[in-house]
């Protein structure tokens, strides 16, 4: 067994542990905006509208492949943290190896499968003629870079779960640096257009893999030091990995699809109540961002320290994170109602647009912070090893709940509060659900603590058997 190892977060102030954990995440995921960002911008304003609509008509696609990617690292997350909480370096070290194998294999799939699909996913989802050509083209270009995607994504939670949070924050900021070097390079100076665009993304993804592939072969003396001729699947590490990963990637392409029946709800109400929908969606990253570094950071932390048997330090730092999303969905959502007008504006200064836009703050923004109750619950379960039953009830209550509302209620009293009010009452349902399903859970879990067989021998996952 391991002594007391770098990164170790089973002992400490577990506030400022979290905050520790939360901050690099958070800014990581405002770079991770930016980055996706700056490819809109760029051919929006130097190439034309034509490019534009290009590469948007992608973003749907380019999320989805996000989601899973992030998806199946969290199952690495989760494996690796408990096996480093519990010191058992030889389980650490076959967990890594196998992660990182496994994300080769799945993004050179996704590298043959997404290029030869490409063309019919874009008609399947109606891109105009004009566009189509371009979009093809960018989202071809985009698929080729799927394996360091994968090896950024799924080196990144390895070294989350051992309480590095940090630099994984440095080279996601070096990846937007070259991001934005290479799209004004590639589309000014060269002319590219979409082409550069596609491929800036595809150079900064290797450059993210390449430092986060370095960093983990040189971290000497740790149990998830790299040693690429140790490279193997261990099956028990990978079945632990996909039963957390699996169901996590399948919740967030959920979420899209139950997206799309939303934004064809909305689309009926004509441009304004659209305009207004468009404008909310860039005001409320400020809150997703925080509730989605929180919720990674309690998975982490709940982990190690369930790896390492201390069950009060789960309870706590579950209580701590529920605290701070309540606060800073308040704080946030009532800030945003309170100041909707000047906020709105900012995107478009038609009166009706505004109007519509404060009307949304107030049924959604002003109930951030049961969304954010909802998310760490599902974090705090992910971290104990528990994620299929989390994923069915985030898909029944959280998605499938508004799409039969948007079928039944909605089609009742179509107007943009019916549809707007979904929201909070879906994330009323499932948070309860979540917090009932988390006391079974809890006493189940920390009975094995008891019996120390919370983490098995040979990477075996013990919510696997559940």
């Amino acid at each position: 067994r391991l002594a007391r190892p770098v990164g170790d977060i089973t002992q400490g102030v577990i506030w400022k542990q979290l905050l520790a954990l939360f901050f690099p995440l958070w800014f990581g995921t405002f770079f991770q905006q930016l980055y996706n960002t700056v490819d809109t911008v760029v051919v929006g304003r130097f190439v034309g509208k034509v490019a534009l609509a290009a590469v948007g008509s992608t973003g749907v696609i380019v999320n989805l492949t996000v989601g899973i990617f992030t998806g199946l690292a969290a199952g690495a997350v989760v494996v690796i943290a408990q096996r480093y909480g519990a010191r058992q370096g030889e389980e650490v070290h076959r967990s890594v190896h196998t992660a990182m194998l496994l994300s080769v294999i799945i993004g050179a799939v996704f590298t043959v499968v997404g290029f030869v699909l490409t063309p019919w996913a874009l008609r399947a989802m109606e891109t105009t003629a004009d566009a189509l050509p371009g979009a093809i083209l960018y989202q071809r270009i985009y698929f080729l870079g799927m394996i360091p995607n994968v090896i950024y994504n799924m080196g990144t939670g390895v070294l989350r779960a051992v309480g590095d949070s940090r630099r994984p924050l440095y080279f996601l900021i070096a990846a937007s640096g070259c991001n934005i070097v290479l799209d004004l390079l590639l589309v000014l100076v060269f002319h590219l257009d979409v082409a550069g665009v596609a491929i800036a993304t595809i150079c900064s993804q290797l450059l993210s893999a390449v430092l986060v592939v370095v960093a983990l072969l040189r971290s000497e003396m740790t149990p998830y030091q790299l040693f690429p001729r140790q490279l193997r699947i261990h099956p028990e590490p990978m079945r632990g990995i996909l039963h957390i990963g699996v169901p996590t990637a399948l919740q967030s392409v959920m979420y899209s699809a139950s997206n799309i029946v939303i934004q064809a709800a909305i689309n009926s109400f004509g441009t304004d109540t659209v305009a207004a929908w468009t404008a909310y969606g860039k005001m409320d990253v400020i809150f997703w961002m925080t509730v989605t570094a929180m919720s990674q950071s309690i998975t982490t932390f709940a982990g190690q320290n369930y790896g390492a048997g201390d069950c009060k330090r789960v309870d706590k730092s579950l209580f701590y994170c529920q605290g701070f999303v309540i606060l800073t969905g308040l704080i946030l959502g009532n800030l945003a109602y309170f100041f909707g007008h000047p906020l709105v504006s900012i995107y478009n200064s038609d009166e009706a647009v505004i109007q519509q836009g404060i009307i949304r703050l107030g049924y959604i923004a002003r109930t951030y912070a049961l969304c954010g109750i909802m998310d760490t619950m599902v974090g705090s379960l992910r971290g104990l090893g528990y994620s299929i039953v989390p994923m069915v009830v985030s898909l029944i209550g959280a998605c499938g709940l508004r799409i039969v509302w948007i079928f039944t209620t909605f089609q009742m009293d179509r107007t943009p509060e019916n549809l707007y009010i979904s929201y909070p009452i879906s994330w009323i349902v499932t948070g309860a659900v979540h917090i009932l399903y988390f006391l079974y859970v809890r006493r189940k879990a920390f009975a094995l603590v008891k019996t120390d067989s919370h983490v098995a021998a040979e990477g075996r996952h013990p919510a696997a058997k559940a």
